[in-house]
C-alpha cells in the first residue's frame, strides 16, 4: 500500500510524493494521519524563514496531529503512560525524541535532548519516508513517546495539545503560577488563549495585551479579566500605569510572552512585581534582540524561564484537561476552517495572511 506525503522546499514552494508504507522496526508504530494542524512554525518552513530538522532542501514537515495505529512494532502494547493500545486507537505523540542518553535527559529534562530533532525534516526520500504529519501515514520511532486520546475527545480538539498548549501548560507549572496570583499574558492568539484558561483553572487572575480587538473579545470567553488594547493604550509607559492600576501598584506575579516579538520582552519585564517570573515562549530566534536593561531583572530579584518545547508527559497532561473542561470553554471555536492534503497551499496561505486562527488537514 502506497502513502502520500507533503513536502516543503522553502520560498512558499511545496510538492507532493508517494511511497510505500514502510514496514515498523520493533518498538516503533505507524499511524494514519486523521488530522494535523498548520503551526507558526510550519508557516515559518514554508516560507523559507527559518528551517527545522536536518536542513535539506526538500523536507517532510508537520507536527501537529491526531493519528489512528495503523501498525505497532513488536513489543508496543502500551502508551508512554502505561495505557494499553492496539490498532485503531487513536494517539498523538511529541514532535521530538528524547534519546535519555545526554546530559539534560540524564538531569530528567526531557524537554531539552540534545538530540530532540534528529527525525524532524527528514527527506521524502530517506526511509520511513513518512517523517510529518502533512502525509497519510506518520512514523513514530522507538525513541518517541506517544499517548492515547480520551474517547471523549475530538480530534479536531485534541490536535492542538501537541505544541500550543503543552508548551503553555508546561510553561505556567515552570514558573509555578499559583491560585491568587496575577498572570499577564502578551498575545491572544492561540498559545495565549489556552494559556488563559488553564490559568484560570488555577485560580488566577489574567490580564491581556494585543493589538487585535476581536482576539481579545475571544478571549474574554476564556476567563481573561483584564483586557489592554495595543491600539487603545499605545505608548509602553501608559501601558505600564494601566497594568500597575490593576495590581495596586505592584505589577504582575506572573508574564507569559507569545507573541513572537522580540520588543515584547521589554514590555513584560517591565509589567513584572518584585520577585516576579517571566516566562517566554514565542520569541524563540536568536536573530532578533530587544533593548532592555538588566537593572529591571537584578533590582526586582526576577526570574525568566525560557521554554523551548515541554516534558513529554504534558501531551497526556493536556488531553486529561481537555477531557475535563472541553465544555467549559469553547475550545472548538479555534478551528476556523479544514483542508484536505491536496489543499495544503491554500492553508499555508491563509494561515500566512493570519486570516485564520487555525488550519487544519485531513488527509
Amino acid at each position: 500500500m502506497k502513502g502520500k506525503i507533503v513536502y516543503f522546499e522553502g520560498s512558499k514552494k511545496f510538492g507532493f510524493a508517494e511511497h510505500d508504507l514502510p514496514e515498523v522496526e520493533p518498538g516503533a508504530v505507524l499511524v494514519k494521519v486523521l488530522c494535523t494542524n498548520i503551526c507558526g512554525s510550519d508557516v515559518k518552513n514554508w516560507l523559507g524563514s527559518s528551517s527545522v530538522g536536518i536542513g535539506a532542501k526538500e523536507t517532510c514537515q508537520g507536527h501537529e496531529f491526531v493519528g489512528e495505529i495503523y501498525q505497532l512494532g513488536e513489543g508496543v502494547e502500551t502508551d508512554s503512560m502505561g495505557q494499553p493500545v492496539k490498532v485503531g486507537d487513536r494517539i498523538v505523540a511529541p514532535y521530538y525524541i528524547t534519546c535519555g542518553t545526554c546530559d539534560a535527559c540524564k538531569a530528567g529534562r526531557y524537554d531539552l535532548c540534545e538530540n530532540a530533532y534528529i527525525h524532524l525534516g527528514t527527506e521524502p526520500t530517506q526511509w520511513p519516508y513518512f517523517g510529518g504529519t502533512f502525509a497519510s501515514h506518520y512514523y513514530i520511532y522507538p525513541d518517541q513517546k506517544f499517548y492515547k486520546v480520551p474517547d471523549d475527545v475530538p480530534n479536531e480538539l485534541a490536535v492542538g495539545v501537541n505544541c500550543a498548549f503543552s508548551q503553555v501548560y508546561y510553561g505556567l507549572e515552570r514558573a509555578d503560577l499559583k491560585g491568587g496570583e496575577t498572570l499577564l499574558i502578551q498575545g491572544a492568539g492561540g498559545l495565549g488563549i489556552y494559556a488563559a484558561a488553564i490559568a484560570k483553572e488555577k485560580g488566577a487572575r489574567v490580564i491581556m495585551i494585543d493589538g487585535v480587538k476581536e482576539r481579545l473579545e475571544f478571549a474574554k470567553r476564556f476567563g481573561v479579566d483584564e483586557i489592554i488594547d495595543l491600539n487603545e493604550i499605545k505608548e509602553l509607559a501608559d501601558r505600564e500605569q494601566r497594568v500597575k492600576e490593576l495590581t495596586n501598584g505592584k505589577g504582575v506575579n506572573v508574564a507569559l510572552e507569545v507573541t513572537g516579538f522580540a520588543g515584547a520582552f521589554e514590555e513584560g519585564i517591565r509589567h513584572l512585581a518584585v520577585m516576579g517570573r517571566y516566562i517566554v515562549i514565542g520569541i524563540n530566534s536568536t536573530a532578533v534582540s530587544a533593548t532592555i536593561s538588566p537593572g529591571y531583572i537584578t533590582r526586582k530579584a526576577l526570574t525568566v524561564y525560557g521554554v523551548v518545547r515541554y516534558l513529554p508527559e504534558y501531551l497526556h497532561k493536556s488531553l486529561i484537561f481537555l477531557e475535563k473542561y472541553q465544555n467549559k470553554y469553547p475550545f472548538n471555536e479555534f478551528s476556523q476552517k479544514t483542508f484536505s492534503l491536496n489543499e495544503i497551499g491554500e492553508a499555508l496561505q491563509l494561515s500566512a495572511d493570519k486570516k485564520i486562527t487555525r488550519a487544519i488537514i485531513k488527509p
